[in-house]
């Protein structure tokens, strides 16, 4: 495992991209903790629309029953407005059931996605992501280097505040680094999802971001309007930049 150094004067260009990167995760919790709220007023909203079909439906049958008990036997009503009324209020009604029977798939499938859900919770996850995923006081990434050098790192809070910048002294191949919580005070962060960003080489048009996965402990699946993502404590990411689930 590579170790960090002691602080060095954080690059403009690292400092921006951590910033970006805690942005990035702002939106999607915003975006994530607003879909329960839109799923429960379509839902409201579509009930209503069902039951408001339904007793139109029901008022009809009762006016036609009616209106064929106490019509003029010399002037009946006309047999092909009959039809057509008919035929119109049993196509709204099987439409009724379709929405009805479309929504109990949706319900089916929304419970599935809870039991899978509960299966993977405890996995070891490997995802892409800018933001790093900080559980019980420790954070993971692994990234590659192609020659033993000097890897700066810059982290950010949620109010795209530095907190840490540093150099990981990374060696030729697979490097993996663990952020202990700490800032470059040394005061402990709190669990949470902050920005993160790497590079080599110095500030200006030497540098070079580095690419990276996080690593961290699946804590659930959250179901949003974009589609479902996978919780690593704090931290949401969507299910295609998952790389890989494990069992620890």
């Amino acid at each position: 495992m590579s170790t960090i150094a002691s602080s060095v004067t954080i690059p403009a260009t690292l400092a921006q991209a951590a910033e970006q990167a805690a942005a990035a995760n702002n939106a999607a919790a915003s975006a994530a903790a607003s879909s329960s709220g839109t799923n429960s007023a379509a839902s409201s909203l579509g009930t209503n629309a069902l039951q408001s079909l339904g007793s139109n439906f029901t008022s009809f049958l009762s006016l036609l029953t009616t209106q064929l008990q106490n019509q003029d036997p010399t002037s009946p009503m006309d047999t092909n407005q009959f039809t057509q009324e008919l035929v119109e209020f049993t196509g709204v009604q099987q439409s009724v059931t379709t929405n009805t029977n479309l929504s109990q798939l949706i319900s089916l499938t929304q419970g599935s996605q809870v039991l899978q859900s509960t299966q993977v919770v405890g996995d070891t996850a490997t995802v892409t992501s800018p933001q790093i995923a900080l559980q019980s006081g420790t954070g993971t990434i692994t990234f590659n280097a192609t020659s033993a050098e000097p890897v700066q790192v810059a982290i950010v809070n949620s109010a795209d505040t530095p907190i840490l910048d540093g150099t990981i002294n990374a060696q030729a191949g697979a490097n993996s680094w663990t952020w202990n919580g700490h800032d470059n005070n040394g005061d402990t962060m709190p669990d949470g999802a902050y920005g993160i960003a790497l590079e080599t080489g110095t500030s200006g048009s030497n540098a070079q971001p580095v690419t990276f996965s996080v690593v961290g402990t699946a804590s659930g699946l959250t179901n949003t309007p974009s589609g479902m993502r996978l919780e690593i404590g704090a931290l949401q990411v969507p299910m295609s930049s998952v790389q890989s689930l494990s069992h620890p």
